[in-house]
């Protein structure tokens, strides 16, 4: 049963680690509606959405009968001059690992040191060497802290493009999160990297994505925040993913880790009880649902 594994994340409430990405909900808000909606588990969310302490973080989660999932950290990986460990073991020291009986993931983003995702820099040699190198020090280094670090090819990052995908399959043992969106965006086939690669996916983010803004970001002809304000994530089932076939390919492959309903939203005002993100993360739940039965 999937239905034990499906988590939450602040994103889909617009919760984002991006200066001025828009209005931003009360964590008793997002976690009460998450609680509501039978959600298992949640993903941390940016920095300072919820208790820096690990032990109050995990008693406030624990009062919304939500479990931890682990969190999104967005790390520089490329740079040769810049070490990332410190900024990962201060990450790894909150997630409050000897308090958890979950297993808990650092879901690491490459970004590129710039604030947002509308631009990004091309790496040249160096870079490559300096990021796929650090992606096995930091895998190695969460495993020691007894949590798995997976990397998240997302748009805007300096790991976006299907070609950038494969290099990090060929060069680097880090597994992989499966983000349906933004590996399509970025030119990925999600469902044909789930037939492919199962082993190397640990943990997954489900969007589903109109196909033609898509394209448009993907052409340089539409900044990603404009297209996520215009709706470029739809409900699962409502967009042009086969959401289901990838579940079912990667259940059928053995994966047992968490489908996280991670659907990245920008909200401009506090909606009314009941209204806003809550009705879309409602028609995901449904959706899943209905491929359980």
């Amino acid at each position: 049963m999937i239905k034990d594994r499906v988590a939450g994340a602040p994103i889909s409430w617009g919760v984002c680690e991006v200066p001025g990405w828009g209005h931003q909900l009360a964590p008793a808000r997002v976690l009460a509606e998450m609680r509501d909606l039978g959600l298992a588990a949640t993903e941390f969310g940016p920095d300072g959405f919820l208790p820096a302490g690990a032990a109050e973080r995990a008693a406030l989660l624990a009062g919304y009968g939500l479990r931890a999932v682990g969190g999104f950290a967005p790390v520089v990986l490329h740079d040769p001059d810049r070490d990332p460990l410190p900024d990962v073991r201060r990450i790894l020291s909150g997630f409050g690992v000897e308090r958890s009986n979950d297993r808990l993931t650092l879901v690491l983003a490459a970004v590129t040191g710039l604030d947002g995702y509308d631009e990004r820099p091309e790496l040249d040699a160096a870079g490559w060497s300096a990021l796929l190198g650090n992606l096995d020090r930091i895998g190695a280094a969460a495993a020691e802290a007894g949590v798995r670090a997976v990397l998240h090819p997302h748009v805007g990052t300096m790991l976006e493009r299907s070609d950038e995908v494969r290099r990090v399959l060929d060069g680097s043992g880090i597994p992989l999160c499966l983000d349906t969106g933004h590996l399509l965006i970025g030119g990925t086939d999600p469902g044909e990297l789930a037939a492919r690669a199962p082993g190397r996916i640990a943990h997954v983010h489900l969007k589903d994505v109109d196909a033609s803004l898509a394209e448009a970001v993907r052409a340089g002809a539409a900044p990603y925040t404009d297209a996520v304000r215009d709706g470029i994530y739809r409900p699962l089932g409502a967009g042009d993913i086969d959401i289901a076939g990838i579940i079912g390919s990667l259940e059928g492959a053995g994966y047992d880790g968490w489908y996280v309903l991670e659907q990245d939203m920008i909200i401009d005002a506090e909606p009314a009880p009941g209204a806003g993100p809550l009705a879309d993360v409602r028609a995901c739940v449904d959706f899943l649902a209905g491929i359980a039965a």
